[in-house]
């Protein structure tokens, strides 16, 4: 069959460049020490930053709201799935930001994904000029294909080249996004430039924050609190699926905004709305995060990074400047980090190795992720397998 064996050459071509993803099964809660493909492992590799995705008030709360609310929501939001439970958690999450947006108002959406599809598609349109950051989330990219609006995307970082741009913009409508962490390089969008720019312009600036809600700022609100910023101009995105620990996502902006989401955007209207016990469970995510302990585990967790900073002696890898969990370390060709990837799960160590497209072809890397449920003992660990695997690698070429 001719579609078929279409098919087997592109993954035959995947395999040739070391591009093809496999997936490992994992049996156990989401955690530091997990049991994978049969074996234990300790992971470095998760997006659970402040370790609440097996908290146990978390899982309790959980389990409290699939007793009360089932375990499905039974229809969009629009129709009948839009529960109690909802309806308290864009309350808190209004409530949890309100400190950086005026009139604030919240959205739940089932993935970080349909919310930047939602925001993208339905606040821009032919006549809007769309400025996108060249290192953002493929959800971003996707969001701003599917507007139809005008894109330019400006290169990683360059507010000037931004400003040129919007100078040079005549469209009634302007809309600049950006990641906040960059997901696969650890480092932070220069979010108070590009705001300042944004209110020059006129323009809306948008803002996921999957990596930075729960973790930046004195009380984990996120990449606003972290720069101290407030403004009608923005328009938040937050994954509740990472530090929160639980799964979701939310935006958060002006009243007007969030209205007019409910009634334009079609990933929200369209689709079934998540189970009212994963926001039944967030709301005490939400609790942890803003308190004491969340605190604590932010504190933890800068620690890891630090100590892992000051204890890699990498020579030709390179380790990329990220004061965030994200800690890359590029090894080069897909080959050569696959081979690293191998080696460390043979020694117990789970570090997932990224290839393009994911990023740029040449700078295939391994991309380890540090939680606050990791120990100092853990970290050290890994940086001692990472310095031996670089120096036997280096010996090797």
């Amino acid at each position: 069959m001719q579609l078929l064996a279409a098919l087997d050459r592109e993954l035959t071509q995947l395999d040739e460049h070391r591009l093809r993803r496999r997936r490992r099964v994992a049996d156990t809660p989401c955690a530091p020490r997990v049991q994978v493909d049969g074996r234990p492992m300790l992971a470095f590799c998760s997006n659970d930053y402040l370790g609440l995705a097996a908290h146990p008030l978390v899982t309790t709360a959980l389990q409290e709201g699939a007793a009360r609310y089932g375990v499905g929501s039974g229809a969009s939001h629009l129709i009948s799935g839009h529960s109690r439970a909802h309806a308290l958690l864009e309350e808190r999450l209004a409530d949890f930001v309100a400190p950086h947006l005026e009139s604030a108002r919240a959205l739940y959406f089932c993935t970080g994904y349909m919310a930047n599809l939602a925001v993208l598609s339905a606040l821009a349109d032919r006549d809007t000029a769309l400025f996108s950051e060249s290192l953002n989330h493929a959800s971003l990219i996707d969001g701003a294909r599917l507007s139809r609006a005008a894109v330019q995307v400006y290169p990683h970082g360059d507010t000037d080249a931004l400003a040129a741009l919007l100078s040079a913009s005549t469209a009634a409508k302007k809309i600049v996004v950006t990641d906040s962490v960059f997901s696969m390089d650890g480092d932070l969008a220069p979010l108070p430039a590009l705001l300042a720019l944004c209110e020059q312009h006129g323009a809306w600036l948008v803002v996921d924050d999957a990596h930075g809600f729960g973790v930046l700022g004195a009380h984990g609100r996120g990449a606003l609190e972290h720069f101290g910023l407030r403004s009608p101009y923005l328009i938040y995105m937050g994954t509740l699926g990472k530090a929160a620990g639980v799964g979701g996502a939310f935006v958060a902006a002006h009243a007007t905004v969030i209205e007019s989401l409910v009634q334009r955007a079609r990933p929200y209207i369209y689709t079934t709305a998540a189970a009212p016990a994963l926001a039944h469970a967030l709301l005490t995510s939400l609790d942890i995060i803003g308190g004491a302990e969340g605190a604590m585990r932010r504190t933890h967790l800068q620690a890891l990074i630090a100590q892992l900073k000051d204890t890699l002696t990498l020579q030709r890898w390179q380790h990329l400047p990220s004061a965030t969990a994200i800690q890359p370390l590029i090894v080069g060709t897909n080959e050569d980090a696959l081979r690293a990837a191998d080696a460390l799960y043979e020694d117990g160590l789970w570090v997932p190795a990224i290839r393009p497209p994911t990023v740029p072809a040449g700078t295939a890397r391994l991309r380890v992720t540090l939680s606050a449920a990791h120990t100092a003992e853990d970290v050290a660990q890994l940086a001692s397998a990472l310095n031996m695997l670089e120096t036997e690698q280096k010996a090797e070429v």
